[in-house]
């Protein structure tokens, strides 16, 4: 089989990371198309072996790049398109019927009850979404709370399939000596209490409250943000007028997997945190949250359906907190006077193996092939 992903940007994003790990799992040939953004996710495709195109979209409204991706797609005579991220959905599914191709699957990476992508939805939105959606055979979910909002948008239950987000647990593992030495590099003091939070920043991330709660926790306590966005400036701001900001440290987009870049990975930065914030409080999966519990930290968040999803007792040590500082300010320091635990993974973090969801989506991927096929497309939710 012959698969195509096309997505709408390469930048150190979860979509894009989630992207990139999952192709190194999947038994499939694959190619990727970019829209726009060739950034270090494409770097780290290629040094992967994955064939990386940039069709150089000039904006949402570049309509000569619909009939630049169809050729592309007839040319690689491939099997399957897969799509990921709101206007690579769009035009993808549209170039991949004009291509010939109908087997076609997107995942819905980002959809929450008020916000896309971090943009708010509205009806032309949603419209737009559900035109497109038509096009394909199969839309995969990234959680069952994603499901249920596709479900209640219109889109017709036995064509969305859960996939969930994976991750590669042998990575996260937490490491003594990679966190001696990324606090070094950070400068971060080695007993320095360190509240982690990860992804981009942006409005929506609400990574402010941590700012705000860390003004109320002991000079001891530093913040390590890992992500970039538009929100840094402001949140650099804040950090001054609360008289925090030698305590905050970003640490910019840094990569899942090795890219030849310098500086700590993602699975080092958790190594040097003591808790994991996620502020957030609508979020469509809650990587951030997953890969703070492979980790074996304490997490404390807002919203988070991988963990929500699951039964009771998958995640002990994953507390939901409202999205205001001081309940993070409350909530961190009784983590901080409870001291460290055995940074072992939970139930969670093993039940959301990249493996696993590979192979989910290859089921998903063979039904999509066969359309008279009466498979469930996704399996078992569980």
């Amino acid at each position: 089989m012959r698969a195509l992903h096309i997505i709408t940007g390469l930048g150190v994003g979860g979509a894009e990371q989630q992207l990139r790990l999952l192709l190194r799992h999947l038994p499939v040939e694959c190619d990727v198309v970019t829209l726009t953004n060739p950034g270090p996710v494409a770097d780290g495709l290629r040094a992967d072996g994955v064939r990386v195109t940039d069709l150089a979209m000039a904006g949402n409204r570049d309509l000569a790049a619909l009939p630049r991706l169809a050729r592309l797609i007839r040319r690689g005579r491939y099997d399957l398109v897969h799509t990921h991220l709101y206007r690579a959905c769009l035009y993808g599914r549209l170039a991949a019927r004009l291509a010939g191709v109908r087997a076609i699957v997107a995942t819905e990476h980002s959809l929450g009850d008020s916000q896309m992508e971090g943009r708010p939805l509205n009806s032309g939105v949603r419209a737009l979404y559900l035109a497109g959606e038509r096009l394909g055979r199969a839309t995969v979910a990234v959680s069952p709370t994603v499901a249920a909002r596709l479900a209640r948008w219109g889109v017709p239950e036995p064509r969305i399939a859960v996939v969930p987000n994976g991750i590669d647990l042998d990575r996260f593992r937490h490491d003594p000596a990679a966190r001696e030495r990324t606090r070094d590099q950070l400068g971060l003091p080695k007993q320095a209490f360190v509240v982690g939070g990860i992804g981009r920043l942006a409005p929506g991330k609400r990574f402010d409250v941590l700012v705000q709660a860390l003004a109320q926790l002991p000079r001891d306590a530093r913040l390590l943000l890992v992500g970039g966005g538009p929100e840094e400036g402001p949140l650099r701001r804040l950090a001054e007028r609360a008289g925090v900001a030698e305590r905050v440290v970003f640490a910019g987009e840094r990569p899942y997997l090795p890219d030849g870049s310098d500086g700590p990975d993602l699975p080092a930065l958790t190594s040097a945190m003591d808790v994991l914030a996620s502020p957030s409080p609508e979020e469509a999966f809650g990587l951030a949250v997953v890969e703070g519990l492979a980790a074996g930290l304490p997490v404390r968040h807002s919203s988070c359906p991988a963990v929500e999803d699951l039964p009771s007792g998958a995640a002990p040590d994953a507390v939901r907190i409202p999205c205001d500082p001081e309940a993070y300010a409350a909530a961190l320091a009784g983590v901080r006077a409870a001291g460290p635990g055995p940074r072992t993974a939970p139930e969670a973090a093993r039940h959301y193996c990249v493996t696993r969801s590979a192979a989910r989506l290859m089921n998903v991927y063979a039904a999509a092939l066969v359309p008279s096929s009466r498979t469930p497309l996704g399996g078992s939710p569980s």
